[in-house]
């Protein structure tokens, strides 16, 4: 089954069971924006660069975003 990265509404958060890499959360994340989740993945990857939380926001949101059903 594939799931369409191109909503034509607007889903809630969650972390999908097929598509992901690590956590689900930038398939999760690029699901809800509408955005492909390479785009997000290489988003996050650069965010990494900037000072920041970036990694505990990502393991936050691991713990937080409920799966799929």
């Amino acid at each position: 089954m594939t799931t369409s990265y191109y909503p034509t509404k607007r889903r809630s958060l969650s972390r999908p069971r097929d598509g992901r890499v690590i956590g689900g959360v930038c398939a999760g994340l690029a699901r809800r924006f509408g955005i492909t989740p390479t785009t997000m993945r290489v988003i996050a990857i650069a965010s990494c660069l900037l000072p920041g939380p970036q990694v505990l926001a990502y393991v936050a949101l691991w713990v937080i975003m409920p799966e799929d059903d």
